[in-house]
């Protein structure tokens, strides 16, 4: 397939699918076919959670510089209760 350049460029920048339809007037299928064939993913915020969930609650391919990984909010949120039931004596 032959992508449009300019549906190219702004893929590349991170624009989403609807937004690039509407700027340059085009159906937003055009664009989803276009960033199939480049191979980029998703820009939507729905189809980037579903990229970078995994059962660890941690962000997918991301490597920080000082090698600490941080969690998602659902995550933390379970760390909370458990440490918050081991200070109540609560733990098992």
């Amino acid at each position: 397939m032959k992508v449009r350049a300019d549906i190219a460029a702004l893929l590349r920048e991170g624009h989403t699918n609807i937004s690039i339809a509407n700027r340059l007037d085009c159906d937003p299928s055009t664009v989803a076919r276009a960033r199939k064939a480049l191979r980029l993913p998703p820009a939507d915020r729905l189809g980037r959670l579903y990229l970078e969930a995994v059962p660890t609650g941690r962000v997918k391919d991301y490597r920080p510089a000082d090698g600490w990984m941080p969690v998602s909010p659902a995550q933390q949120q379970a760390n909370r209760e458990r440490l918050l039931a081991a200070l109540r004596g609560e733990a098992a």
